[in-house]
């Protein structure tokens, strides 16, 4: 069967993740409810890794099979429309090769964590970002995070339920900006543990307040122990924003294999 490519975002507010699951609504569930509905058919939808219930994205990937007959724009419209009124979207369906795997194929993954920094608490974004009232040093922020680009033993910011068979990943990229009355939080590796991303930056919060000097977050790195780092932030904050494919760009080194566990919160957070 025709295999096809699919570029997503959602709202993952009120959702369990992107893994089907028996009793509540998932990522996976809304689309493969909504292909049944196209096709009269059960289609499997493979993503490029699991997303954490409250973990939104803006570029996430997913790859189906489906039967003849079906045009690439007529799959975007015809699935927004059984979507409906799920917080998810088909920005767009492209027809691939067989041997396109969303996630085995996948080289890259990036991720943006947004921190509302301010004393009044959010009205219009109270789920999709993390408010932290205390003011944060953004510079002293992302000079702690320079302890962790590189490959590393990330033993300390992984999640004790972590399935991954090695801590070893290769983090190409952790910078951290302030942007207005926000702190933006960007990583990008060819894979992350199970809520990598997420320690990470409930770490990098200890440095913003000043109860970390930045250098603490290396000691913390080299000590290999979960419980010497910061605490893991919450999810809506936590964004998937691009999957990247073919040639590696900002997005790890061949020594991650593509079938590690992808973070951002998730049972692989895409955390």
């Amino acid at each position: 069967m025709p295999r096809y490519k699919l570029t997503l975002e959602y709202d993952g507010t009120g959702l369990a993740g992107w893994q089907r699951q028996a009793r509540e609504p998932s990522v996976q569930s809304h689309l493969e409810d909504a292909f049944r509905k196209l096709t009269g058919l059960d289609i499997f939808v493979q993503g490029a890794g699991r997303t954490d219930a409250g973990v939104h994205a803006t570029g996430q990937t997913a790859h189906v099979d489906l039967p003849d007959g079906y045009r690439e724009h007529e799959i975007r419209g015809a699935i927004n429309f059984h979507l409906k009124p799920a917080p998810i979207a088909v920005l767009l369906a492209e027809a691939v090769g067989e041997d396109f795997h969303a996630r085995f194929s996948a080289t890259g993954r990036r991720y943006l964590f947004r921190i509302l920094n301010r004393r009044a608490p959010p009205a219009l974004e109270r789920d999709h970002v993390w408010h932290v009232p205390v003011p944060l040093d953004a510079d002293a922020m992302h000079a702690g995070a320079k302890f962790l680009v590189g490959h590393h033993d990330f033993t300390s910011f992984r999640a004790t339920e972590c399935q991954a068979r090695s801590p070893m990943k290769t983090l190409d990229r952790l910078d951290v900006a302030r942007v207005g009355e926000e702190i933006h939080i960007v990583a990008a590796a060819r894979s992350f543990l199970h809520h990598q991303v997420r320690n990470m930056v409930g770490t990098l919060a200890l440095v913003g307040s000043g109860k970390w000097q930045p250098e603490r977050v290396g000691t913390a790195l080299a000590q290999r122990d979960r419980s010497v780092a910061g605490p893991t932030s919450p999810p809506q904050g936590l964004y998937l924003t691009d999957v990247l494919y073919g040639s590696v760009e900002n997005g790890g080194s061949d020594g991650d294999a593509a079938r590690g566990d992808i973070d951002a919160g998730a049972d692989d957070e895409i955390e």
